[in-house]
């Protein structure tokens, strides 16, 4: 456990040492600051409350980047060591191949929940400064977005490290990186509701729809973000699709675990049998 905090603390300060930190914190939380006053701004005509609209866009907004910021930092993280000569230096101490990939994931995943939080958050003190009213619930229903923020970041990070272990070249895991961004965050989506659309409910059941949508971690965190609590649902117009998928807050946590854990073991496997 101490190679792997002490390979985590290292990819930390790399990254302080590139601002990448700093930079996705910043970015972060100008977007959420933007999406708080732009989209709080029409609640007293609605009457939703101003942290539940906050919630539904800062969803939507996670939904495209975050995946993308976490592909950007995990892309390379073997491939580009490899590349320059520092993963043999790295492997020359007294550690295991799964340490590291561990510790870099540790640390990568901290810098994304720090500028998640920090970033969000900032949005949240800030609306509440304003004196809007925020009750208990929508505030469980942010901590919930923030959590599963963090953990769809996690499930990304994962999914980069794959693509690192898989490839000899950084470009090449760049270019493969922007295509699973591309078919999670974008094109499965298009596809799954073309499909909707020509079925007209004749063959795709409920059932048969929640297991689609379980197949693509991004439709899993927007399931538990906009149908998960009630006066969210309502406000994002998603809760017909609330009544025919019938997936629990338990179910979706888990479904992102075993996203987070699949791409991370494999990629482990992968390593540990990979030549330098």
């Amino acid at each position: 456990m101490r190679n792997v905090l002490l390979i985590a603390a290292k990819e930390i300060q790399e990254s302080l040492r590139n601002r990448w930190v700093l930079a996705m914190t910043a970015l972060l939380a100008a977007l959420a600051l933007s999406l708080t006053f732009l989209g709080s701004a029409p609640t007293g005509t609605v009457g939703a409350r101003a942290l539940d609209v906050v919630i539904v866009s800062l969803s939507s907004l996670t939904i495209f980047l975050v995946p993308l910021v976490a592909l950007l930092i995990s892309h390379d993280a073997i491939v580009g060591e490899t590349e320059r000569g520092t993963m043999l230096l790295l492997l020359s101490y007294p550690v295991t191949r799964g340490q590291v990939l561990l510790g870099k994931f540790a640390g990568h995943l901290a810098i994304l929940a720090f500028a998640t939080v920090l970033g969000y958050g900032t949005a949240a003190v800030t609306l509440a400064a304003t004196g809007a009213a925020i009750d208990g619930e929508s505030w469980i229903a942010f901590a919930t977005m923030i959590g599963s923020s963090i953990l769809l970041g996690a499930v990304f990070i994962a999914i980069g490290y794959l693509v690192s272990v898989l490839v000899r070249e950084r470009a090449t895991a760049a270019g493969i990186a922007i295509g699973v961004w591309l078919l999670l965050v974008v094109v499965f989506d298009m596809v799954v509701l073309g499909a909707l659309v020509v079925d007209q409910g004749r063959t795709i059941s409920d059932a048969a729809l929640s297991g689609l949508l379980l197949l693509n971690p991004t439709d899993v965190y927007r399931l538990l973000n906009l149908t998960g609590a009630a006066s969210v649902g309502t406000f994002s117009g998603m809760s017909g699709l609330a009544g025919a998928v019938t997936l629990g807050p338990a179910v979706l946590v888990g479904a992102l675990a075993v996203w987070t854990l699949g791409p991370l073991v494999i990629a482990a496997m992968i390593f540990s049998r990979r030549e330098l």
